[in-house]
């Protein structure tokens, strides 16, 4: 989904809604991907933790009243059923609640190309590696089978600490100059790219 832009102003709306100073959007985009409480630490440090509920609350508002204009990236819907059709098993791990996923994924349709997810509220969020490692053994698979595709370092950091190849998006939240620090055995600027790359490489 292309949701960076609605994520970051949901973080710097909902610190100005408690008197807070709104992340800039580097710091407020650098969290995506997180859990939702890891995230809070990272954008805004000085919010004591009492609060955290409250600006959980006020984050939830904001991104709800955008999440349904939030669209594709165009070509992805296409990759994934071209992935499907050659017999590749697809999985979802993300730092959005099951809930937040579960709608996303029944806004966009897609759920049923998705033979697995795991998500922040379920086990330990990213960077950790539990979200692919779960992943692995629902799917009886290897790590050498399996490649994450990610956009953020802590996609590229969870796939490294579970064993996994990763493949760094440049399209998404984070730059790929601050992903290739990961070492990704490719990167790609587009979702033209990335689907050339799987074709040759998956």
């Amino acid at each position: 989904m292309d949701s960076t832009v609605g994520i970051t102003a949901s973080i710097q709306e909902a610190a100005r809604d408690l008197g807070l100073a709104a992340p800039d959007r580097e710091r407020a985009s650098h969290v995506i991907g997180l859990g939702l409480i890891e995230a809070l630490r990272a954008a805004v440090p000085e919010l004591p933790q009492e609060r955290y509920a409250e600006f959980a609350e006020a984050y939830r508002r904001h991104f709800r009243a955008r999440q349904d204009d939030m669209a594709l990236f165009p070509g992805v819907r296409e990759m994934l059923e071209e992935l499907r059709a050659r017999g590749h098993r697809l999985a979802v791990a993300t730092g959005k609640s099951r809930r937040g996923l579960s709608h996303q994924l029944g806004l966009t349709g897609l759920g049923e190309l998705f033979s697995a997810s795991r998500c922040a509220d379920e086990t330990s969020p990213k960077p950790h590696p539990a979200m692919l490692i779960e992943l692995m053994r629902e799917l009886a698979v290897q790590r050498h089978e399996l490649v994450m595709i990610g956009d953020t370092s802590h996609d590229l950091g969870m796939a490294q600490s579970a064993g996994v190849d990763a493949v760094a998006v440049g399209y998404g939240a984070h730059p790929l100059e601050a992903l290739s620090a990961w070492n990704p055995c490719a990167s790609v600027s587009s979702v033209l790219e990335l689907r050339q790359w799987l074709s040759r490489n998956a």
